[in-house]
């Protein structure tokens, strides 16, 4: 049975590997998409990827609720896809936030939708497992 202690574990362990796997996608699409600016090579290191990664955990689970609901309507009227400028906004904020990186805003939405993959898998693994657990109590 689940006390509140493991609760709190539980939560903290699925931040910590979002963040991790936000960083990782945002190397991965650092590398497969560029900057959009042309600088040559990028020089930034693991650190300033993983702080890039938990500039944009904490921006996506703090900023992105109220851009969804004020953006309501454009995400309606183009049936969800307007999701994916706002995912492309959370990106071009955290980058811009972190130090050592920047990207054009077309290219943060590519990201965008690259992190919105790894996420999505990410909350799907985390369902299934929860569920296993669940049925075994």
């Amino acid at each position: 049975m689940y006390t509140e202690n493991n609760f709190m574990r539980r939560q903290f362990a699925i931040f910590l590997l979002r963040w991790l796997l936000n960083s990782f996608g945002l190397w991965l699409a650092v590398r497969l998409f560029g900057t959009g600016y042309d600088i040559g090579s990028i020089d930034a290191g693991i650190g300033v990827f993983l702080m890039a990664g938990l500039i944009f955990s904490i921006v996506n689970s703090v900023l992105r609720p109220v851009i969804i609901v004020l953006s309501l309507p454009a995400i309606l009227v183009t049936l969800g896809l307007f999701t994916f400028i706002v995912n492309g906004l959370m990106v071009y904020i955290s980058l811009f936030l972190t130090p050592g990186l920047q990207m054009t805003f077309w290219h943060s939405v590519l990201t965008g939708i690259v992190l919105s993959l790894i996420n999505y898998i990410v909350s799907s693994v985390v369902e299934l497992r929860y569920e296993a657990i669940r049925k075994e109590s």
